[in-house]
């Protein structure tokens, strides 16, 4: 009753008051937009550039949608920001970075952002249904407004997997079964972050797959046929750091090759980060060649894709792993983590690529051995089955799921 009638006095308040919106694009949060139905608010970190393809298609469905964002850019990212078209505003927001031993043996740097005007906007914006990023600030305050705005209602966009969530620690188990409890719908990537937040006790009913995806229909213009070299060819895309687990890899192909002394290996490597470094100083036998190509925009990195033969992602923990759809689309084969959801869902052993737990060094060598042993017609095969495997997952399959979630929550708005 207390916290009612204190939302109700910060209400009448933020109403009275005047407040200056940061605009990204035209008449983002303008008040002309407050009274359209349906009203649907994005809450989320920033805009990666793979998610602006499927953010457009939920708008082209819902036109009064809009997206809140903490950051333009967090600083660990190389992307530009770009929002073409989108109704994007930038929150008032105060960011700090949360270091956290993961029981894999890395360390794992958290950007961690409290947008504070989150309720003030919620209460100018009032929208029917509200989508928030993650479990943490954003999604108390956007509970806040749900409690006062009775008939509005809230779905969580947890993008998570058992594997990037373990060892989280007790308080922050004890917000999220908080958190969880009191939502009305949860969009997760896959099967293991459905399982995950049902530990929560969140029914099934209220779960919805909304797996990670990018306009990958660009990419199904890449020929699938490769030449000896290249269908050997190993590619990496993504962040050099400690967590996607590419020194142990790195080791572990070494080993292959000094065994394997005869053939020649190319690993090329997209991105950058702090274990550039390390992984320059592994000893490689003169049969293993590695290309660093450092940050590349994201529009070319299709250019990589076309020149390879078999994406490599030996991550330690992913709650998707992105460039799994997008290399599968351009018909290379996946030597993948089973730790990277997008692994466990799409990748299937010996058919669409070759799978393997990363911290269990012969089973990554067997893994290694079987890909850079496959015959030419079976990599053909497997190319071609790789980019069947994905062809479902567009922009428009993405906010179908979303648009599935709304309905569900509110199957009185006309969508």
């Amino acid at each position: 009753m207390k916290l009612n009638l204190v939302l109700k006095a910060l209400d009448r308040g933020f109403r009275n008051d005047t407040f200056e919106d940061t605009r990204v694009t035209q008449s983002a949060f303008n008040r002309s937009s407050v009274y359209a139905t349906p009203s649907v608010v994005l809450l989320t970190n920033f805009l990666p550039p793979y998610r602006i393809a499927v953010l457009k298609a939920v708008q082209a469905r819902l036109p009064n949608f809009s997206v809140l964002i903490s950051t333009q850019m967090e600083n660990n990212r190389s992307w530009s920001p770009e929002y073409k078209g989108l109704n994007v505003a930038i929150q008032k927001n105060v960011s700090f970075t949360q270091g956290q031993w993961h029981p894999k043996g890395f360390r794992d740097d958290l950007n961690i952002h409290i947008p504070y005007d989150t309720l003030w906007r919620l209460l100018r914006a009032r929208p029917e249904v509200v989508i928030t990023g993650e479990l943490g600030v954003r999604t108390v305050f956007a509970l806040l407004y749900r409690k006062l705005q009775t008939k509005s209602r809230l779905i969580v966009w947890a993008t998570v997997s058992e594997a990037s969530e373990a060892g989280r620690g007790k308080l922050r188990q004890f917000v999220r079964s908080g958190i969880l409890s009191h939502v009305d719908a949860v969009l997760v990537n896959g099967a293991s972050g459905a399982r995950y937040v049902a530990r929560f006790g969140v029914p099934k009913r209220k779960i919805f797959i909304a797996p990670y995806t990018s306009d990958i229909r660009p990419l199904g213009a890449i020929l699938l046929q490769r030449g000896y070299v290249e269908s050997r060819r190993l590619l990496y895309v993504g962040q050099l750091i400690e967590r996607k687990g590419l020194i142990p890899f790195l080791s572990v192909l070494s080993s292959w090759a000094k065994a394997h002394a005869t053939a020649e290996v190319e690993f090329w490597i997209v991105g950058d980060g702090a274990a550039r470094t390390a992984l320059q100083e592994v000893p490689l036998p003169p049969n293993l060649v590695l290309h660093f190509f450092g940050n590349v925009p994201y529009e070319k990195v299709e250019t990589f894709y076309a020149q390879a033969g078999i994406l490599v992602l030996p991550t330690l923990a992913d709650e998707w792993g992105l460039v799994v759809n997008e290399a599968m689309a351009s018909g290379l084969p996946v030597l993948g983590s089973l730790y990277s959801q997008a692994v466990q869902e799409l990748v299937e052993d010996g058919v669409t690529g070759w799978t393997f737990h990363p911290d269990r060094a012969d089973e990554m060598y067997t893994a290694v051995d079987r890909a850079l042993s496959t015959g030419e017609d079976r990599l053909e095969e497997m190319r071609v089955s790789a980019t069947t495997r994905v062809e479902y997952l567009t922009p428009d399959y993405l906010a179908e799921r979303i648009l599935e979630a709304i309905h569900f929550v509110r199957p009185d708005l006309e969508i």
